[in-house]
This record gives structure tokens, sequence and C-alpha cells, in this order.
């Protein structure tokens, strides 16, 4: 193995179930070659009933991309023959759409880098939690349209409504106009209400890479925000100085 896994136990996200549009469930392929770590997130995926087939090597995985054809694919950089980079373009020539989880070191942020610009949808970094690899594909998946909960689409913090697939919002009744972006980050606020969001992990869910010096961009949209949910009324987006920000109900 490259290096220490701690891997965290997996938990149900949710007893929403995630599936395909036809009602059947939703297909993942897991790319690494080590073997321990495909075990654990292939039986993470399968617990949330999802449909999971895992692969060793770029060979294999572009192979098995072909079959299975997957809702979306969980990538390691680092591979036996060729590199994650090489299985996403080879992937891609068969399914151009497919969303793309890709796993890399935490300290090669030129592959992060890499990853992003060459189409990848998204990252995590070892050491990660099963939880939060989970939560990556679920985002990616309704953000594409290749899936959707079976159950309400409708968030709800105090007198504060949206609904994730109109993208309409309302508080107190009052319907509120938001931007794409600003819409992004009030739905990740809303999916974590009550819990102190860092401008890290902001800038990771909502712009999905990282913006180095520049997190003045989260406090320039949560500023945005402020003016259309909380102007004129008790405040619900609060600032937790030197920690980051927190939704919770107006008192």
């Amino acid at each position: 193995m490259r290096g220490s896994l701690v891997l965290m136990s997996a938990s149900p996200s949710s007893a929403v179930r995630l599936q395909r549009v036809d009602g059947t469930p939703v297909r993942v392929l897991v790319v690494d070659d080590e073997s321990n770590l495909t075990e654990l997130l292939s039986m993470a995926l399968r617990y949330e009933g999802w449909e999971v087939r895992s692969a060793g090597t770029g060979t294999k995985a572009v192979r098995a991309a072909k079959e299975f054809q997957p809702d979306a694919v969980v990538l390691d950089m680092m591979l036996p023959d060729f590199d994650g980079l090489e299985v996403l373009r080879r992937m891609r020539a068969d399914n151009e759409s497919v969303p793309v989880l890709f796993l890399t070191a935490r300290d090669a942020v030129e592959d992060r880098i890499a990853g992003l610009t060459a189409g990848g949808d998204d990252y995590v970094t070892k050491p990660f939690s099963l939880e939060e690899v989970v939560a990556r594909l679920r985002a990616l998946m309704r953000r594409t349209a290749v899936a959707a909960d079976d159950a309400s689409s409708l968030l709800v913090v105090g007198d504060l409504t949206m609904d994730e697939d109109s993208h309409e919002v309302t508080r107190g009744g009052d319907g509120i106009h938001l931007t794409a972006t600003e819409f992004e980050l009030l739905r990740y606020l809303m999916r974590n209400p009550k819990r102190v969001l860092s401008k890290a992990q902001i800038l990771d869910r909502v712009w999905n890479y990282d913006f180095g010096g520049q997190a003045n961009v989260v406090e320039l949209y949560i500023s945005y925000l402020r003016k259309k949910i909380d102007a004129g009324r008790a405040p619900m987006i609060h600032t937790m100085r030197g920690v980051g920000y927190v939704l919770k109900p107006a008192e």
C-alpha cells in the first residue's frame, strides 16, 4: 500500500436512496490497485444500495467502464499500468459525461490540478472518510442528473425553504432570486444546518477546487447571500470568527 490510509467506518448517509431515473440502482466503478481500499469503498457504496464494480489497473478499468456503463467513477491517480488521467481520457471517449471523482495523495497538489484540468469533476485526498466519498458521489450524480433521490427535493431550515429541483427559494413565503453560485452556496449551508463550515470546506464543496489565497471569495458570496436571505429579517447566516460560517433558524 502507498502510505497509510485511515478510513472511518461507513454509516448510511441518509434513509433516502439515490437511484437511476428509471428506478434501478446507480452504478459506481471503483478503480484503485489497493485491494483493501477497493473492498472498503465497495462495501460502503453497496450499503447505499448502489451496484458496484471494481478494477485494479487502468486497462481493466477501461474495459469495465465499457461493459458496466457506470453512473460515476472513483478513480485513483496512480495505477500500475497507466495513470488516472489516461483512464479518464479513454473512458470519456466512450462516455463523455460520466462524472469522475479522483483519489489523490494529500501532498500531490499538481495531481489535483491536472485531474480537474483534464475533466475530472471532483477529488478527495488520502486519507479520507468513506462518508466523504459517498457524499461527494451523491453530489456529483445529482449535479449531472444521472440519478435522483427517491424523496422530496425540498430543504427546510426554519422559515427558509429550497426546492433543489426547481431551484425555487423562499423565506417566510417570499421568493428569493439567487445566481447559480449563490444557490450552490446556500444549498451547502442548508444541507448542513447548525454546523460551522470553514472557508476551506466551502471552497472545496461549492467551487470544487482550491482557490489558494483567494478565500475572500467566500466572504464575498456570503455577503451576497445575507443581503438576499437576511435583509430586513432576523439573521440566519452567522460568522464564527476564525472558524467559518453557520446557517441556523432565526431566533
